[in-house]
Protein backbone atom coordinates (compact mmCIF):
# COMPACT_ATOMS: atom_id res chain seq x y z
CA UNK A 1 0.00 0.00 0.00
CA UNK A 2 1.63 3.15 -0.56
CA UNK A 3 2.59 5.92 1.98
CA UNK A 4 1.21 9.72 1.98
CA UNK A 5 4.27 10.74 1.03
CA UNK A 6 3.19 9.16 -2.73
CA UNK A 7 0.46 12.03 -2.40
CA UNK A 8 0.74 14.99 -5.20
CA UNK A 9 2.34 17.45 -2.96
CA UNK A 10 -0.44 19.97 -2.84
CA UNK A 11 -2.01 16.83 -0.69
CA UNK A 12 1.12 17.15 1.69
CA UNK A 13 -0.28 19.50 4.14
CA UNK A 14 -3.88 17.44 4.45
CA UNK A 15 -2.39 13.82 4.60
CA UNK A 16 -0.83 13.91 8.69
CA UNK A 17 -4.72 15.07 9.66
CA UNK A 18 -6.11 12.44 7.47
CA UNK A 19 -3.71 9.45 8.52
CA UNK A 20 -5.04 10.51 12.45
CA UNK A 21 -8.71 10.77 11.80
CA UNK A 22 -9.49 9.73 8.68
CA UNK A 23 -13.33 9.98 7.99
CA UNK A 24 -13.69 12.23 10.98
CA UNK A 25 -10.92 14.65 9.62
CA UNK A 26 -13.02 14.52 5.99
CA UNK A 27 -16.50 15.72 7.86
CA UNK A 28 -14.69 18.38 10.15
CA UNK A 29 -12.39 20.09 7.90
CA UNK A 30 -15.59 19.98 5.03
CA UNK A 31 -18.13 20.87 7.60
CA UNK A 32 -16.19 23.97 8.95
CA UNK A 33 -14.79 25.08 5.11
CA UNK A 34 -18.33 25.13 3.78
CA UNK A 35 -19.80 27.98 7.10
CA UNK A 36 -17.28 30.43 6.23
CA UNK A 37 -13.84 29.34 7.56
CA UNK A 38 -10.98 28.97 5.34
CA UNK A 39 -10.22 25.35 5.08
CA UNK A 40 -8.97 22.23 2.78
CA UNK A 41 -11.96 20.86 2.42
CA UNK A 42 -11.75 19.83 -1.36
CA UNK A 43 -8.09 19.60 -1.00
CA UNK A 44 -8.85 16.52 2.17
CA UNK A 45 -11.63 15.28 -0.10
CA UNK A 46 -8.98 14.60 -2.94
CA UNK A 47 -6.64 13.20 -0.82
CA UNK A 48 -9.07 10.69 1.23
CA UNK A 49 -10.66 9.60 -2.39
CA UNK A 50 -6.52 8.68 -3.84
CA UNK A 51 -6.76 6.83 -0.46
CA UNK A 52 -9.72 5.12 -1.02
CA UNK A 53 -8.03 4.46 -4.33
CA UNK A 54 -4.88 2.50 -2.49
CA UNK A 55 -7.67 0.69 -0.26
CA UNK A 56 -6.97 2.82 2.66
CA UNK A 57 -10.72 3.94 2.91
CA UNK A 58 -13.44 3.19 1.46
CA UNK A 59 -14.90 6.03 -1.28
CA UNK A 60 -18.07 5.49 -0.90
CA UNK A 61 -18.30 6.23 2.85
CA UNK A 62 -15.57 9.20 2.04
CA UNK A 63 -18.18 10.37 -0.69
CA UNK A 64 -21.17 10.00 1.72
CA UNK A 65 -19.31 11.61 4.58
CA UNK A 66 -18.22 14.50 2.28
CA UNK A 67 -21.91 15.48 1.25
CA UNK A 68 -23.61 15.22 4.15
CA UNK A 69 -20.81 17.58 5.89
CA UNK A 70 -20.87 19.60 2.54
CA UNK A 71 -24.75 20.58 3.21
CA UNK A 72 -24.96 20.30 6.72
CA UNK A 73 -21.80 23.00 6.71
CA UNK A 74 -23.67 25.20 4.44
CA UNK A 75 -26.95 24.96 6.41
CA UNK A 76 -25.11 26.62 9.51
CA UNK A 77 -23.57 28.84 7.17
CA UNK A 78 -26.86 29.96 5.63
CA UNK A 79 -28.39 30.22 9.56
CA UNK A 80 -24.63 32.67 10.50
CA UNK A 81 -26.21 34.97 7.69
CA UNK A 82 -30.12 35.15 8.45
CA UNK A 83 -29.57 35.77 11.98
CA UNK A 84 -26.05 37.66 12.02
CA UNK A 85 -24.60 38.01 8.38
CA UNK A 86 -26.23 41.49 7.63
CA UNK A 87 -25.41 43.66 10.89
CA UNK A 88 -21.67 41.89 10.27
CA UNK A 89 -21.63 43.17 6.71
CA UNK A 90 -22.65 46.86 7.80
CA UNK A 91 -20.16 46.97 10.81
CA UNK A 92 -16.99 45.05 9.49
CA UNK A 93 -18.29 45.09 5.64
CA UNK A 94 -15.76 47.85 4.59
CA UNK A 95 -12.69 46.16 6.01
CA UNK A 96 -12.95 43.22 3.33
CA UNK A 97 -14.90 45.68 0.55
CA UNK A 98 -18.52 44.57 0.69
CA UNK A 99 -20.60 47.83 0.73
CA UNK A 100 -24.07 48.10 1.79
CA UNK A 101 -24.83 49.28 -1.61
CA UNK A 102 -22.84 45.91 -3.40
CA UNK A 103 -24.89 43.73 -0.44
CA UNK A 104 -28.37 45.53 -2.12
CA UNK A 105 -26.55 44.26 -5.79
CA UNK A 106 -26.02 41.09 -4.47
CA UNK A 107 -29.13 40.75 -2.85
CA UNK A 108 -31.09 41.69 -6.28
CA UNK A 109 -28.54 39.54 -8.49
CA UNK A 110 -29.32 36.46 -6.15
CA UNK A 111 -33.29 37.65 -6.70
CA UNK A 112 -32.92 36.89 -10.03
CA UNK A 113 -30.21 33.46 -10.74
CA UNK A 114 -29.55 32.73 -7.07
CA UNK A 115 -30.45 29.15 -7.52
CA UNK A 116 -28.09 28.70 -10.55
CA UNK A 117 -25.50 30.57 -7.77
CA UNK A 118 -25.88 28.03 -5.13
CA UNK A 119 -25.42 25.01 -7.72
CA UNK A 120 -22.12 26.26 -9.05
CA UNK A 121 -20.77 28.38 -6.35
CA UNK A 122 -19.06 24.54 -4.92
CA UNK A 123 -17.10 24.58 -7.65
CA UNK A 124 -15.64 28.69 -6.94
CA UNK A 125 -12.84 28.72 -4.39
CA UNK A 126 -14.28 31.68 -2.24
CA UNK A 127 -18.16 31.19 -3.12
CA UNK A 128 -17.55 27.26 -1.94
CA UNK A 129 -16.46 28.64 1.79
CA UNK A 130 -19.27 31.48 1.94
CA UNK A 131 -22.20 30.44 -0.14
CA UNK A 132 -24.54 29.70 2.47
CA UNK A 133 -23.83 32.86 4.48
CA UNK A 134 -24.50 35.01 1.17
CA UNK A 135 -27.79 32.81 1.06
CA UNK A 136 -28.76 33.99 4.39
CA UNK A 137 -27.92 37.03 3.94
CA UNK A 138 -29.91 37.80 0.78
CA UNK A 139 -33.05 36.17 2.18
CA UNK A 140 -32.75 32.94 -0.43
CA UNK A 141 -35.55 31.14 1.11
CA UNK A 142 -34.37 28.30 3.17
CA UNK A 143 -36.04 25.37 0.93
CA UNK A 144 -34.84 26.27 -2.46
CA UNK A 145 -31.22 26.90 -0.60
CA UNK A 146 -31.84 23.08 0.51
CA UNK A 147 -32.42 21.85 -2.89
CA UNK A 148 -30.44 23.66 -4.76
CA UNK A 149 -27.27 23.13 -2.57
CA UNK A 150 -27.45 19.16 -2.08
CA UNK A 151 -27.86 19.53 -6.13
CA UNK A 152 -24.17 21.39 -5.90
CA UNK A 153 -22.58 19.74 -3.42
CA UNK A 154 -23.70 16.19 -4.70
CA UNK A 155 -21.99 17.40 -8.15
CA UNK A 156 -18.95 18.62 -6.60
CA UNK A 157 -18.72 15.91 -4.08
CA UNK A 158 -19.63 13.25 -7.50
CA UNK A 159 -16.96 14.63 -9.47
CA UNK A 160 -14.05 15.20 -7.22
CA UNK A 161 -14.71 11.63 -5.77
CA UNK A 162 -15.04 10.14 -9.06
CA UNK A 163 -11.65 11.56 -11.04
CA UNK A 164 -9.70 11.47 -7.86
CA UNK A 165 -10.35 7.55 -6.98
CA UNK A 166 -10.37 6.69 -10.63
CA UNK A 167 -6.69 8.59 -11.21
CA UNK A 168 -5.21 8.54 -8.34
CA UNK A 169 -1.63 10.31 -8.26
CA UNK A 170 -2.07 10.91 -11.71
CA UNK A 171 -4.59 13.43 -11.27
CA UNK A 172 -1.64 15.85 -11.27
CA UNK A 173 0.34 14.46 -14.22
CA UNK A 174 -3.11 15.21 -16.15
CA UNK A 175 -3.30 18.30 -14.81
CA UNK A 176 -0.17 19.62 -15.92
CA UNK A 177 -0.79 18.88 -19.02
CA UNK A 178 -4.24 20.35 -19.17
CA UNK A 179 -1.93 23.98 -18.04
CA UNK A 180 -0.24 23.92 -20.99
CA UNK A 181 -3.44 24.18 -23.55
CA UNK A 182 -4.75 26.67 -20.72
CA UNK A 183 -4.63 29.87 -22.83
CA UNK A 184 -6.69 28.41 -25.36
CA UNK A 185 -8.98 27.18 -22.62
CA UNK A 186 -9.46 31.30 -21.66
CA UNK A 187 -9.20 32.38 -25.17
CA UNK A 188 -12.60 29.64 -25.55
CA UNK A 189 -14.13 30.86 -22.04
CA UNK A 190 -13.79 34.61 -23.50
CA UNK A 191 -15.03 33.76 -26.68
CA UNK A 192 -17.57 32.00 -25.26
CA UNK A 193 -18.72 34.75 -22.71
CA UNK A 194 -18.79 37.15 -25.48
CA UNK A 195 -21.21 35.52 -27.71
CA UNK A 196 -23.59 34.73 -24.39
CA UNK A 197 -23.58 38.73 -23.77
CA UNK A 198 -23.54 40.03 -27.57
CA UNK A 199 -26.78 37.85 -27.87
CA UNK A 200 -28.75 38.46 -24.40
CA UNK A 201 -27.90 42.32 -25.14
CA UNK A 202 -29.68 41.74 -29.03
CA UNK A 203 -32.53 39.70 -27.18
CA UNK A 204 -32.75 42.71 -24.47
CA UNK A 205 -32.34 45.47 -27.46
CA UNK A 206 -35.17 43.77 -29.72
CA UNK A 207 -37.47 43.29 -26.99
CA UNK A 208 -37.28 47.01 -26.19
CA UNK A 209 -37.99 48.02 -29.66
CA UNK A 210 -41.58 45.70 -29.15
CA UNK A 211 -42.50 47.29 -26.30
CA UNK A 212 -41.58 50.98 -27.53
CA UNK A 213 -43.89 50.02 -30.99
CA UNK A 214 -47.25 49.09 -28.17
CA UNK A 215 -49.70 46.64 -29.37
CA UNK A 216 -51.43 46.85 -32.22
CA UNK A 217 -54.63 48.17 -32.46
CA UNK A 218 -57.42 47.59 -34.63
CA UNK A 219 -57.23 51.23 -36.20
CA UNK A 220 -53.23 50.31 -36.65
CA UNK A 221 -54.21 47.30 -38.69
CA UNK A 222 -53.74 47.19 -42.51
CA UNK A 223 -57.23 46.73 -44.18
Amino acid sequence: MPPADDLPSFLHSVAPILDRWGYLAVAGVIGVESFGVPAPGQTIMVAAAIYSSWGRLDIFAVAAISFIAAVLGDNVGYWIGVRGGRRAVHRFGKYIFITPARLERAEKFFARRGNRIVVVARFIDGLRQLNGVIAGITAMPWRTFLIYNAIGAALWVGWWCTISYLLGTHLVEIIDQLHRYKFWAIGVGVIAVGAYVWLHMRHIRRRRAREAAGPVTAEDAPA
